[in-house]
């Protein structure tokens, strides 16, 4: 089921009429978006909601057991319960991994094995597995894991299963994020909620905002451009090369952006507050910039619960340099199972440890270089990096970067490619500007603008929200592609 089809919107409806009838009995009200959130899930394929269900039991009942061992130590109890504590949240841990790593990545590393031992002369064919991957697995695993880690490091408190269950499975973050915390969360979720016309008008504008981004910037530029040029580089030039990474930086930002920006949205309808995921990315100064504006989520996840247990800027900066690697490379890895995108996380991790070296032995009487400059060159970082991350193959990436230099046969190009006819059209050219322009607006656009029609009378504000979805809709390609993190 996704966000931007009829079938959704019926759904959501349905739920949003239902929920606030029963917001006098919090339990109920609980239970019935527990089971919402299941049908769902349910949409993609029924099988995987007792994957999600015994995800959200298995670590609700570690956690319980983290906590109890934990108020029995501090009693005078036991020394060895810290022990017991770290063994818990171990186990933890490595059943959430075990999940994602079974669903995610066997057949990965079994194509791996097999290519080492045919590389050694062993020609042994090994097992074959066909394996679904449940829509949002690595979004919900790493939910799991920061729940138990929180409980052991004292940030939270064990919530009843009913808690954790739709911490897990709420439909709004489900799928692609973003990775809301326990310690947010669930105190929203043990109080009645309450819906202002200030949060209905904010939530209101992010789904129409998300849809806008989704369905009439990232939807077009993929169908009507970047999917085909990525598709094959070797018969594009190198302005279609070049104008195709373009258009995927900002197909990529108005998909996933467009995304949490409805789930924000969604959640605010219902009476809950998620966090911002986003924060114009592409205006960073710098590549530590923008990892604290692109999927925020996701990088303050990789931060609190992997480079800073790895040790973080403990050690010297060398160590602290290793855990940034470390720490981007299987951030790269969690996207998929190719090695594209460790690729493209070592070339995170590579420019990150740099900007750190350099920030420690930059030398003081140097000037500091205009903002712009900045920007400009961490964006083009950006950039390069996604080339590995859209490509199907290593093979095609390296195409792609080697087409972009082939500017005549002088250069070494092929006739065909140099004399190709361009495919980059003026619509793909006004969206990549109309993408890229979202990140000079006003920080908080939604947020004021949806403070001030909250002002508007409901039949004022409902006929302009009803223009603006028939404007998308008339501007929107046909399809409804799913968005881009929903295979991660």
């Amino acid at each position: 089921m996704l966000f931007p089809t009829l079938t959704f919107g019926l759904f959501f409806l349905g739920l949003f009429a239902v929920a606030w009838a029963a917001r006098r009995d919090n339990e109920w009200r609980k239970i019935l978006l527990l089971a919402a959130s299941w049908i769902f899930y349910g949409a993609w394929d029924w099988r995987f909601v007792a994957l999600l269900i015994g995800s959200a039991v298995v670590n609700w009942g570690l956690a319980r057991e983290i906590a109890r061992s934990a108020a029995f130590h501090s009693e005078g109890g036991d020394p060895n319960n810290l022990r017991r504590r770290k063994a818990l949240v171990a186990v933890g841990v490595a059943a959430n991994l075990a999940v994602l790593g079974t669903f995610k990545y066997c057949g990965f590393f079994l194509q791996q094995v097999s290519g080492t031992l045919h590389a050694l002369g062993w020609q042994r064919d090994l097992p074959v597995l066909q394996i679904v991957l449940p829509v949002g697995i690595s979004f919900f695993t790493f939910q799991g894991m920061s729940y138990l880690i929180d409980i052991y490091r004292g940030k939270t408190t064990p919530a009843r299963l009913l808690d954790v269950t739709l911490l897990m499975s709420f439909f709004a973050h489900l799928v692609a994020g973003p990775i809301v915390r326990a310690s947010d969360l669930i105190p929203q979720f043990q109080t009645v909620p309450k819906l202002t016309r200030e949060a209905a008008a904010t939530g209101f504008l992010l789904i129409a905002w998300g849809l806008f981004k989704k369905a009439v910037i990232a939807s077009q530029l993929a169908t009507g451009f970047v999917d085909n040029v990525f598709f094959d580089p070797a018969s594009h030039g190198p302005i279609d090369l070049i104008a195709a990474t373009y258009g995927y930086a900002v197909q990529i930002y108005c998909d996933f952006s467009a995304y949490s920006d409805m789930a924000i949205g969604l959640a605010a309808l219902l009476g809950y507050q998620f966090p911002r995921n986003f924060d114009q990315p592409y205006r960073a100064a710098s590549l530590q910039d923008f990892w604290r504006r692109w999927h925020i989520s996701l990088s303050s996840w990789l931060r609190d619960y992997l480079y800073i247990s790895l040790g973080g800027n403990r050690g010297g900066l060398i160590k602290a340099c290793r855990n940034l690697m470390i720490t981007m490379l299987l951030g790269g890895l969690w996207h998929g199972a190719s090695w594209t995108f460790v690729i493209w996380g070592a070339l995170h991790g590579t420019v990150l440890a740099a900007e750190r070296l350099w920030r420690e032995f930059k030398p003081k009487a140097w000037p500091s270089l205009p903002q712009w400059i900045g920007v400009l060159v961490t964006f083009h970082i950006v950039c390069l990096a996604w080339i590995f991350f859209r490509a199907d193959s290593f093979a095609s990436a390296i195409a792609f970067l080697q087409g972009m230099t082939h500017w005549g046969a002088a250069a070494g190009a092929a006739p065909a490619v140099a004399g190709a006819a361009l495919t980059v059209t003026p619509l793909a050219v006004a969206l990549i500007l109309i993408g890229l322009s979202t990140q000079a607006l006003p920080p908080r656009l939604v947020e004021t603008a949806g403070a001030r029609l909250a002002r508007m009378p409901a039949i004022g504000f409902a006929l302009s929200l009803g223009v603006v979805m028939v404007m998308i809709e008339a501007l929107r390609p046909a399809g409804v592609a799913p968005f881009i993190y929903y295979q991660f």
